[in-house]
Formats: C-alpha cells, structure tokens, sequence
C-alpha cells in the first residue's frame, strides 16, 4: 500500500508544483528531485507487487519509503501552510530572520529526504537488476493464475442453499422464450460457485437445456482459452482454429438449441464478454440463460444482468452453519454427539466463522486432519484466526480474502484497511469514512467530481466489491448511510494494516497505540500515555460514545502530523472543552475537524482561523453552539461547512462569501435585520463552487427583495434544502414564492413550508434537472398550477418523498402524467392523497 501513499504525495507535489509555482518558488528544484525519486519508487513497487516477493529487503524498503513519503507530505504541507501564512497575514519579507530560520530547516529537511531516497535508489536497482532474471515469469503467471472450478460438486458436503438455488432456477425456466442472464454476486467464500454447481445439476435444468456449458474464468481473461473450453464443451474440435473461426463454429454448434452457459469467477470485462455475447445464437422461439458469479456487482451489470436479477446469497445461519461443520469435521451430526466433550468447543469455533460456508469448511478440514483431542481443539479454537490466515492454498478463507483485496485499485486499498480501526460490528457511518478519506488525502477531486463525490463512489465500489455490507440507504438511488464489515474480511484489513504500519495492532488484534502508530480508532480501553510529541499519528477518531474515563483521558499534546480529528458524538465529559480547543488550534496540519453532537461547546475560538490546512469542519447537533468567530472566513482551504441541527446559532459571520473553494454548507441561517455582523443570502452568490446548500428561516429571518435571484447565480449547486420550521411569517413565504432556483438542481427539500400551495417556482421548466423532489411537514394544500408544466414540458422526477403533509391532495394520475419518469414513491401521514399505489398514512413505498 506504500505505493497508495507515493501516489497521494506524488499528485500534491504536482499540484503545488502547478498551482502554488510562487509560493514554493525557493523549494522546487529540491521538490522537483523529490517527484522524480517519487517516480522511481512508484516503478519500483509496480514491479514488486508482480513479483509478490517476501524477501527482507521488500520489506524493509516499503517500510522507508512510507516515511519518507510522510516525510515529504508534512514538508510541502508546512511549506504551503506558510506560504498562505506569509500572504494574508503579514507579507513578510523573505529575509526576516524568522523566515530565514524557517527556509533553511526546510531545505536541510528536502536535501536529507531526496539523499536518503537516493541512497535507496541504487541499493535497489542492484536488487532489481540481480531477480530480473530470475523466477520473474513463475511469480507473474502465479498473480494470475485461474481458481479453476468445474460443474462436478460434493452434494454432501452442501447445507442451506436450497432456497438460493430455487430462486435462480425460478428465474431461468420460464417458458418466456428468451436469453436470460442472472448474476450471483458475494465476497469469496460465500457460496456463489456452490450454489451455481446445484443449479447446473438440477433435474429440471438437465431437461430444460440441450447444452449446458460452465466456464472457470481467470482474472486476466484469456478469450481464445474462453472459446476453446466452450467448444471441447460442445464436443467440438479446436485444433488449427483461430480466434476469427471459433465463435462461429460456437454458434453453429448453439443454433436451434436451448442451452445454459456459466462463467464461473468472473473479475473483469473489457469487452470479451460483448464480443462473445453478440456471436451467441438468440433466435425467436429459442430459450437460453447465462449464470454469472462474480464478486463485483459492477461487473454482473456490466455483463448486461439486470439488477432485479442479481442474487447476492445470504450467510448461514446457527443450525445450518453447524449442521455444515459437523458433515466435515466428522461423518455426521450424530458421530459429533459421540464427541459430546469437543461439542461446546465445535459450537464456538463455528460461531466465529459467522456462517460464511468457505470459512466453515476450512476450519472444518483443518480439524478433520487433527486428533479428536480437547486440547488440539482448544489449541485452534484459541487461535482460530491465525490458523485460517496461515492455511495455505486456495482453500484457505483468508487467501480467497486476500485475493479480493489484492485486486483493489491503489486508490481502494487504503480506504477498506480504514475499516480496521473501528470495533467488531460497528455500525459505521458512511459521512464519517468519506470524510475521513478526503481529510487524509486518499480522495481528492477530478475533473467536475468534488472528493466527496469520489469519496462516496469509492464507498459504492467496496459494497460491490462484497467487502463492506450496507445497513441503511436510501431507497431511491441506494445512497449509503451506514455500512458495516464482516468479521473475517475485518480480520484481513487488521492483518494488513499491522503489515503495512497503516495502524498499530498487537498480535490479538487489538489496538496498541505506540509512537510510531498512524491511526487511532479510541474506544476507551486503549492505553494513549505512550503517545507525546513526538507521536506520527495522522488519524484520531474517537468510536460513538466511546467511555472516557478520568484515568484514560486524551492526551492533549501537540501532535504534528494530526490531519484527521472526529470526537462526533461523544460527550466529553471529563475534558475540560477550553483546553480541548486551546489543543486543538495548535495542529497546523488539521485538516478534517469533526465535533457532531458535543453539547458543551458553545463557541469556537479566534483562533481558529489560524488552521488555514482545515477543508472540512463539522458540528453538526451542536445543540449549545452560538456562534462562530469571524476569523472562520480564513480557512479559504473549507470545502465542507456543516452547522445542522445547531439551533442556538442565529447566524454565520459576514465575510463567509470569501470562502471561494466551499462545496458544501449546511445549517446557513439567514439572520435578521438586527444582526449586523450576520452573513446575509447576498454574499452565497460569491461561492461558485457550491454543491450542496442547506439553509435554515426562521422567524426573525430577513430577506431583502434583492438577495431573491442570488440562489440562480449557483451555477454548480446540485442539491438544496429549505427548512423553514419555526417559521410563521407571510411575508416570509410570500418571498420564498418569487425565488428564482439554481438553474441545474437535482435534488430539493422543502421543509415546514406554511404556503397553501407549492412555491410558483417549483416547476418543471424552472428545474429542469430535478430528478429528486422532497417535501417533508407543512401546511401545504395543493400544487400551483405551474407545477403541472404545460404539453410540451414535463417533469424529470424519478424519485419523490412526501411525508406528514396531512392536507395535501394530490391525484395519482396527476403525478404520473406531470411526472413521466417516476419509478419511486415514499409516502407517509398524508391523509388525503388519492389513488397512489402505495400506503398513505402510514410509511408506504412503490418502486415502478
């Protein structure tokens, strides 16, 4: 992963190279080495990850490099932190002896940094040049060796798939005479091939299907090897034939017939499978079905499997995971219940498998080898983990785990080993991680694409995966909220983080803080005094409600190299809040501050403003928060502001249109006449890169006739929110009519809205983007007329949420009609809408 951290300090060396040429002017010779050597090294682990060596000396290299690379990070942090310091604070002249001071520790640092990477440089090229020769090619065509599989399976050794088996087998007889393609999806060991053997062995499937034909898919598809196993498969001979001839003859050998293809394992696409679908037969009259299993949901997708058929088999349960065990470990059920005293040991071995079917027959063949001892048991029910970890083949869970994880892109590997951190089960959110990968620098935007955005798709892409399981969502587009991890893939990502230095973990998989640890997920029980000043930790993230008791408070020395701080929703109680931010404004490097839900804060210090590295501040459910000082406006690094749910905050201060690189802010209050110092809706015009606004009206709100266009002036604001709880005011409601929208919306929530009818602006030709439409309490009765668009206009709506709107009557048809594209409903307590197609009273969902 070392490789993730070169890319990382690689792209901001880049950047600051490009954008910041002035203001490391002095460094960019010594920078401008420094990215070469970079280079080298990226080189240098491209070709050691190939060659997936043990030797001492990949060791021990990686483990330089991550330092050094952290090294440089910090420098050219400290070297743009400065820079910014110098231009808006004091405009300092170079050769102030304080600056001097500071130009020379900084050189001397570059030149020791570029001189040890040098060092390194030709240590390995000796190293590189002396294996070049040897075993190159056996250690390459071991990365990509198949995990063959074969139709022919062990019915015995087969427990509590039927009802998976029944559902796809439901999916692919039909008499619909057409090609049908299911995709079964899971993490390794899951069951997918198993599940796949029973259906291709069923009776009704021998009768239904002429042919049936199963392919074993290597993760570097080899297409001819593809088309010569179908063909042998058919019967057919393949010697002397080309690429150009064999799908053809496929074809020929598939026409007029029913017939039922699986590829087995399928990690990729790159076109073969286009190529190869187009040349099958499909005729009219003819019924066919292909079975895809893969570990990526992408991939099914991608294949052409629609998402209704794509089945995704569940763990097993208590009674069938033992029932599994007992059919390996022993001959049967009632040869365990002779072994009464190894029973109780058995039952707990199965549970930490937690009903994954490879994880169970592997620890299951490893006691069937064994001597049906209690202390051999004992033994492996005590290190279970480790036993699995050093199984060596492919029937080790670990190693099919491993696999998964070997073939992440860089940029996802660093991301998964962060779910190491958190305790057994955690329920984790989704807004936390996401923020937490873009404070580290592990996302960073693209093109269009904010980092949070990348952030989230890079989430979506682990869930694929099947290495991060999804707890909550929304139901229109799936969009995560809360994720968790099971416990054996959370038991890789502990390993490997232990190997990488990414955390520090002892041999049981607890956390052992230590000077030299990265990453810190605090529950309360790890012992922090080791930690001081000289501590290397870039991540502390405090667990919910993590129980801080007076004898194990935090530390609060200056950590350095800090840039992830998260304390949301722990109460703090025995850290005293003044000297917990007096620590805070001290971490230079800060760049993602999180204090959700900490009751005791009231305001935030001056002093703030001095963390000018800072892109990400969130007090959400600060319930006692005031206000924020003005010295907020220098933090021009803030692309996320969230002050939801802080109802003791009457405003934000003037000047907050300055932020020019904010992205998202949520909890803008619009102040009132009275509050001179507040930041008025005028200045949001300023803030052209923003994506999200969350705004809150209130009573006292004051909204000049003027500031009415200033939301169309946003042209990259994608989702907008409008809470106006609290609010009883006409005048009020009678501006928020005459708004004029941000002109590409996508998704609006209404709030509280006291108007009779939906505001005139809420049409289909003033959001001619909207695709996601909520409105959510109110007094609201009917829709304007120009809801309804006219002929030639309608609605791009595909998702609408309506909830405890108790007057509001709306028709069914009319929805349909003005709304075309709608293929999701939630409704809830609105009483008197008509002939909707799901529950309105109480929570009631359609999906089209």
């Amino acid at each position: 992963m070392a490789d993730a951290i070169i890319q990382v300090v690689a792209g901001k060396l880049i950047d600051a190279l490009k954008e910041h040429s002035g203001r490391v002017l002095e460094f960019r010779s010594q920078f401008m080495e420094l990215k070469t050597q970079l280079d080298f090294m990226k080189s240098f682990l491209a070709d050691a990850n190939k060659l997936k060596r043990k030797e001492e000396t990949v060791k021990t290299t990686l483990s330089m490099i991550r330092e050094l690379t952290y090294d440089a990070e910090d420098i050219l942090t400290d070297c743009l932190l400065r820079a910014e310091f110098r231009d808006h604070v004091f405009r300092c002249n170079h050769f102030l002896p304080r600056e001097m001071i500071f130009q020379h520790r900084t050189s001397k640092r570059l030149k020791d940094i570029n001189g040890r990477i040098e060092k390194m440089h030709k240590v390995l090229k000796t190293y590189l040049k002396t294996i070049g020769q040897q075993g190159v090619h056996d250690d390459v065509s071991s990365v990509i060796h198949r995990r063959w599989t074969s139709p022919a399976f062990d019915e015995s050794s087969i427990v509590g798939l039927a009802e998976d088996t029944m559902k796809i087998i439901g999916w692919i007889l039909p008499t619909k005479k057409q090609l049908h393609q299911v995709g079964i999806i899971g993490m390794g060991g899951l069951g997918k091939t198993t599940i796949t053997q029973k259906i291709f062995n069923n009776h009704a499937i021998l009768e239904r299907f002429e042919e049936r034909i199963w392919v074993s898919i290597s993760q570097t598809v080899n297409e001819e090897e593809t088309m010569k196993t179908m063909l042998k498969q058919l019967g057919e001979d393949t010697y002397g034939l080309d690429m150009g001839q064999m799908l053809p003859k496929i074809k020929q050998a598939l026409e007029g017939k029913d017939y039922l293809i699986v590829m087995d394992d399928v990690w990729s696409v790159h076109g073969w499978w286009e190529r190869l679908l187009a040349g099958l037969p499909k005729r009219e009259g003819q019924s066919s079905a292909v079975i895809i299993t893969t570990r990526k949901e992408s991939v099914a997708i991608e294949m052409g499997v629609e998402k209704a058929r794509i089945h995704q088999p569940r763990v097993l349960n208590e009674e069938e995971s033992w029932a599994l065990f007992c059919r390996i470990a022993f001959s049967s059920e009632k040869e365990a219940k002779q072994h009464y005293e190894l029973e109780e040991l058995g039952k707990d071995i199965v549970k930490k498998c937690c009903g994954l079917p490879l994880a169970i027959k592997t620890v299951g063949g490893l006691l069937k080898s064994k001597t049906l001892s209690t202390d051999v048991w004992r033994r492996i029910h005590n290190n279970f983990h480790d036993e699995l970890a050093t199984r060596e083949g492919e029937s080790s869970v670990m190693a099919s785990l491993q696999l998964s994880y070997d073939e992440l892109p860089t940029r996802l590997k660093q991301c998964l080993l962060c779910f190491s951190i958190y305790p057994e089960d955690s329920v984790i959110s989704a807004e936390q991680l996401v923020h937490w990968w873009v404070g580290e620098g592990f996302v960073q935007g693209k093109d269009s694409r904010t980092a949070i955005e990348l952030a989230f798709d890079y989430l979506s892409e682990l869930i694929s995966r099947c290495l991060v399981e999804v707890v909550k969502q929304r139901g229109f587009d799936g969009r995560v909220y809360t994720c968790k991890m099971h416990d054996l893939v959370r038991d890789l990502t502990i390993k490997i983080a232990r190997e990488e230095s990414f955390c520090s973990f002892d041999e049981h998989g607890k956390q052992r803080p230590s000077i030299q640890s990265r990453r810190l997920g605090f529950t309360g029980e790890e012992d922090v005094k080791s930690l001081n000043k000289k501590s290397k930790l870039r991540a502390f993230l405090m667990m919910n409600s993590s129980p801080v008791s007076p004898d194990k408070t935090i530390p609060l020395f200056r950590v350095r190299s800090l840039r992830v701080l998260d304390f949301s929703l722990n109460k703090l109680e025995n850290i005293p809040i003044p000297k917990l931010l007096h620590w805070i404004i001290s971490l230079q490097r800060l760049s993602y501050l999180n204090l959700r839900g900490v009751a005791s804060l009231k305001e935030l210090p001056q002093l703030i403003g001095d963390l000018r590295n800072l892109q990400l501040l969130v007090l959400n459910g600060c319930n006692n928060l005031q206000k924020l000082p003005s010295s907020i406006t220098n933090l021009q690094k803030l692309n996320v502001l969230d002050l939801g749910y802080c109802p003791m905050m009457r405003y934000l201060p003037q000047g907050l249109g300055r932020l020019s690189n904010l992205q998202e802010l949520s909890g803008f209050t619009v102040p009132s006449e009275a509050d001179r110092n507040g930041c008025r809706l005028g200045e949001l015009q300023w803030l052209s890169k923003l994506k999200v606004l969350r705004v809150n009206i209130n009573e006292e709100s004051d909204i000049a006739e003027e500031e009415l266009t200033v939301l169309s002036h946003l042209k990259q604001l994608k989702v907008l929110s409008i809470n106006t709880e609290g609010c009883e005011k006409e005048e009020i409601f009678r501006k928020l009519d005459g708004l004029s929208p941000p002109p590409h919306l996508e998704e609006l929530y209404l709030r509280y809205y006291r108007g009779v009818t939906t505001p005139m602006w809420m049409n289909p030709k003033s959001l001619r983007d909207l695709h996601y439409l909520c409105i959510e309490n109110g007094d609201l009765q009917f829709v304007h007329p120009s809801f309804e668009g006219g002929k030639t206009i309608t609605w791009k709506v595909e998702g609408l949420c309506l909830k405890f709107l108790a007057r509001l009557q709306v028709v069914w048809d009319l929805v349909m009609s003005v709304m075309p594209r709608i293929r999701y409903v939630e409704v809830s307590h609105c009483y008197m809408l008509k002939s909707f197609p799901c529950n309105t009273e109480k929570l009631g969902v359609w999906r089209k």
